[in-house]
């Protein structure tokens, strides 16, 4: 997978877990590769991002824990340029992200396509399915969906469902585009997109880092134990990767 490149895999990787895990921009990877006498431009930070970003993304979705099936839906609004994009997202009820799809519309057909995305990748149909109000949920989920419970809401509720616990997980990705200039294309949005979110899983700890780190207890490890486990998760599905190739 990583052979053409002039660079290792470890570094290659460093960079795409620098950019995807922290409020970095490609120019400040840069700087920091430089510091390592690594030297490369940010489009080729970006390069390395968009090209191996979401092939990590895929392997760890298998490594997750299993996802639960009731799913709270909503939506992040992005920008590109002056632009207004929608980044579909879902929880469930252990607030383990499900999956994102970026749209360039808020419509039926933008929701019904997240949900077909999200059901073939965790290969879970949903019994329950939280939303608020928007109107073009009720086909999407019955089209989708038809056997799902489909519960209409809203965040400010004192009892019953609400969309608290998905308005609560947009939080780490709202600071994640906060810090950028926007997205340039709904293409490589939605591949940056799946990557941040696989590797905030990680840190979050719904991806299981055991098979990487043999006596893992992440009920015992300290930050820096699980910072260096994360490392090695990464160059161990970089490795594979590369045998896949």
């Amino acid at each position: 997978m990583f052979s053409g490149y002039r660079w290792p895999a470890d570094v290659i990787l460093m960079a795409v877990r620098w950019y995807c895990s922290l409020p970095l921009s490609a120019a400040q990877v840069v700087r920091l590769l430089a510091e390592r006498h690594i030297d490369v431009s940010a489009r080729t930070v970006l390069h390395w991002v968009q090209t191996f970003g979401p092939q990590l993304a895929a392997a760890l979705r298998g490594y997750r824990r299993r996802v639960g099936r009731r799913w709270t839906v909503d939506e992040v609004f992005c920008f590109r340029g002056k632009q207004k994009l929608y980044l579909y997202r879902a929880v469930d009820e252990h607030e383990q992200v499900i999956d994102v799809l970026l749209r360039d519309k808020r419509d039926r057909a933008s929701a019904e396509a997240f949900f077909q995305q999200a059901i073939a990748r965790t290969e879970v149909t949903p019994t329950a399915v939280i939303t608020d109000h928007h109107q073009p949920y009720v086909k999407a989920v019955a089209t989708v969906i038809p056997l799902a419970r489909h519960v209409r809401t809203g965040v400010h509720r004192r009892r019953g469902y609400t969309t608290q616990p998905v308005e609560r997980s947009h939080v780490p990705t709202r600071d994640r585009l906060r810090g950028g200039r926007g997205l340039r294309t709904v293409p490589t949005g939605q591949r940056f997109l799946e990557s941040f979110e696989a590797l905030h899983a990680l840190r979050r700890g719904t991806v299981k880092l055991r098979p990487f780190v043999p006596g893992y207890r992440p009920t015992r490890a300290s930050a820096h134990e699980t910072t260096r486990a994360i490392v090695t998760a990464i160059d161990v599905l970089g490795a594979q990767l590369k045998k896949a190739a």
